[in-house]
């Protein structure tokens, strides 16, 4: 007998609508949900320009749920790999109730910590300094480096350097995240 082979896989890039919600199962699993918007443009027949958004209802679970809960947030950009899933339940009234959503096993942000938070603070002119020569690094930009180096020794003067050196390191570590290390 011939096998019938299926595929169920959805691919999505897209600026999460809201912040990561997450929750635990009974059993203590760990479940985040958000939304991504996607848009497309395109030409209609009368020859007019359109946009249109998509917002789909993502899902993950384990780990991943609690890796999107910690390090996505409204705004950020990601690409995000899963299967699309449909549930039915019936609401305390009687009504039956239906949803789609994609439960995903692979997510990976596409836009620069620095540049969210930069864009997110009202900065439109941010870019990541990263992909930038130095040579072009704005005086305003250089600036902003140097108040946040002034604000953080500040702070460091208050607190014990042994207590100080530890917070850089897990600063440091922080920022060495790669989802591509992570084991799922």
């Amino acid at each position: 007998m011939a096998s019938r082979a299926s595929l169920n896989k959805v691919l999505l890039i897209g600026n999460l609508t809201r912040d990561p919600e997450l929750r635990y199962t009974p059993s203590g699993a760990a479940v985040c949900t958000f939304s991504v918007a996607t848009n497309r443009s395109y030409v209609a027949a009368d020859g007019t320009k359109k946009e249109e958004a998509e917002f789909i209802r993502i899902v993950s679970w384990n780990k991943l749920a609690e890796l999107c809960s910690q390090l996505l947030a409204k705004g950020r950009k990601v690409y995000v790999e899963g299967r699309l899933q449909t549930r039915s339940w019936e609401t305390p009234d009687g009504q039956s109730k239906q949803t789609t959503e994609v439960v995903i096993d692979d997510m990976r942000i596409l836009d620069s910590k620095r540049s969210f938070e930069e864009g997110q603070s009202g900065d439109y002119q941010a870019y990541e300094l990263k992909n930038k020569p130095e040579e072009q690094v704005s005086v305003k930009e250089e600036e902003s480096k140097t108040e946040k180096k002034e604000t953080k020794t500040k702070k460091e003067t208050r607190k014990p350097k042994e207590e100080a050196k530890k917070e850089e390191a897990d600063n440091k570590e922080e920022e060495k995240v790669d989802l591509d290390d992570l084991p799922f």
